[in-house]
């Protein structure tokens, strides 16, 4: 049904993109900061876990999925459900598949912006210039402070960065599968994580920088990601299992619907299993080996635990580092190649997420390629135009993550495994895993993929809803329920306009992607009719 037959020029060329996709803003400065968070050792307990029991076996489903849709002709979640499913509601069920990719991109290239912007204002060294605020100057960057304030356009504001950001995302992705993202993925991935190398370097060989602050030691400061600390009582904490597996998602794609449309377009016998356990262990090298290793013992060593503590992710990346640079000898070449591979990192992943989008409108609507880049690019500028104007406290984006870039990606999971191992059924399933497959994955893998991953999902997210919408403490001795910010945001005393504004904002554009999703249905089903016609 794809207007064009594109696949990937190689093996490397797909678990590079894959990797690519999946190693992202979280791997560097997410992760450690959650691992600070929540003690070392017991959340990379609650981490491991539910790599192996969400992360990889979902992995392996998207990419089962993937590849047997794309046997079919379809590289789309709508257009894969409705073959293997074959029912008229599966085209509906896929719909999250391309559309929480595409309105997850309308915010995320609003950070990798920020990320090119500051790569360019630590090489033109403004930001080592003396008694910088890096709040402020983020502040002012971003336009936290009022909506409409970020709508600038000069080097130490983000719009031009934006604009630039946006348009090389659709240069790159109107090239297709093999020239545009496998390429990007074939170069920024390994300059990626040759970066990173030189950085880790340069912290595990810092010492002790501050003679007066002995106690500042590299040793200590891998000691306050890393040590382990009391694990029982960590694992304990309902919140911390939260933390872990949601960094799982947001770590391996798992459930963005990017992986399975990636798959789609890989040959009829291409390995499956060895090539996604592959991309599973890039991502994880990048996370643990590197990511874990150099944000917050880099910090740690400049500023001490006070500086790090209860540090945000985007407080952590674009506050306290820029401040540790200002203070490392050569601080400021360091601080250009890190905010350089934070924006490989963050580019690499924006690409994955129009490729849904891409695909379905090609397929879906019959589209060719500059007028499916044309369309995606219009609905995604509106979309990040929003963001953009209403930055005061980032209140759009922030909405957006939690209603579609979070409880999305729960509800995509679950049914990608139950499709999987219940609607197509685990034996069949594991037969198609392993069509072509250089290696067979643990049989125990089987009763995984049929019971334990559903459960262990669904309970995950009963647990973030009581936690994060009815606002449960987590004690059944002296329970309370206060819902959190954003339901009172929207029906609170003191509702928030522009978290009404972005909710209506989603409502909107999912019903236009389930119009479009139904138009493509009627497409795909008098597509059926008529070969059926012709064999009678």
């Amino acid at each position: 049904m794809a207007q064009a037959q594109e696949a990937w020029s190689s093996r490397l060329g797909v678990i590079l993109a894959v990797a690519g996709s999946a190693v992202g803003l979280g791997n560097f400065l997410r992760f450690p900061g959650l691992a600070a968070q929540y003690g070392g050792g017991a959340f990379m307990v609650a981490y491991f876990v539910s790599l192996l029991v969400i992360g990889l076996p979902l992995c392996w489903v998207e990419w089962t999925l993937g590849r047997e849709g794309g046997r079919r002709g379809f590289h789309s979640t709508p257009g894969i459900f409705h073959a293997l499913l074959d029912r008229p509601w599966a085209r509906h069920l896929g719909v999250i598949g391309f559309f929480t990719p595409v309105v997850i991109y309308m915010y995320y290239v609003y950070v990798e912006a920020w990320c090119l912007g500051y790569a360019v204002n630590a090489l033109t060294g403004r930001l080592h210039e003396p008694g910088l605020d890096f709040r402020q100057f983020f502040a002012s960057f971003t336009g936290v402070n009022e909506d409409g304030a970020a709508l600038k356009f000069s080097t130490s504001d983000v719009g031009i960065f934006l604009i630039i950001v946006f348009i090389l995302n659709f240069v790159f992705i109107y090239r297709g599968i093999s020239k545009g993202i496998e390429k990007v993925c074939t170069y920024a991935m390994p300059a990626l994580i040759l970066i990173a190398l030189i950085i880790l370097g340069r912290v595990l060989t810092l010492g002790t920088p501050d003679p007066a602050k002995p106690d500042q030691t590299v040793l200590n400061g891998l000691g306050y990601l890393w040590n382990p600390g009391n694990v029982l009582a960590g694992l304990r904490n309902p919140e911390l299992w939260l933390a872990a597996a949601g960094q799982i998602f947001f770590s391996l794609s798992v459930g963005f619907g990017v992986i399975i449309t990636y798959a789609s377009y890989l040959r009829r016998r291409d390995d499956v299993v060895l090539s996604g356990l592959t991309a599973s262990a890039a991502n994880e090298f990048c996370e643990v080996g590197l990511g874990g290793l150099i944000t917050v013992p880099a910090a740690f060593i400049f500023l001490g635990a006070a500086g790090i503590a209860g540090q945000g992710t985007f407080a952590l990346g674009f506050n306290v580092l820029p401040e540790v640079f200002v203070r490392m000898p050569g601080g400021q070449i360091f601080a250009v190649i890190f905010f350089v591979l934070l924006f490989l990192a963050a580019i690499t992943s924006s690409l994955s997420m129009l490729q849904p989008g891409i695909a379905f409108l090609e397929e879906g609507l019959g589209l060719g390629r500059k007028a499916s880049v044309a369309l995606l690019g219009l609905i995604t500028a509106i979309g990040t135009l929003f963001v953009w104007y209403f930055s005061k406290d980032l209140k759009a984006m922030d909405t957006i993550d939690f209603w579609v870039g979070t409880l999305m990606l729960f509800v995509q999971a679950t049914i990608l495994v139950i499709i999987f191992g219940w609607r197509i059924g685990v034996n069949e399933g594991w037969r198609l895993m392993h069509e072509g497959a250089e290696m067979r994955a643990p049989s125990f893998y089987r009763f995984v993929l049929k019971y334990i991953t559903p459960l262990f999902l669904i309970g995950i997210f009963v647990m973030w809803l009581l936690r994060n919408v009815a606002g449960w403490n987590f004690s059944f001795s002296a329970p309370t329920f206060q819902p959190s910010g954003y339901i009172t945001d929207l029906i609170g005393a003191n509702p928030s306009p522009v978290a009404r504004l972005t909710v209506g904002f989603i409502a909107i554009t999912t019903l236009f992607a389930l119009i479009l999703t139904h138009l493509a249905g009627n497409r795909w089903n008098a597509a059926r009719a008529a070969r059926r016609n012709r064999h009678t």
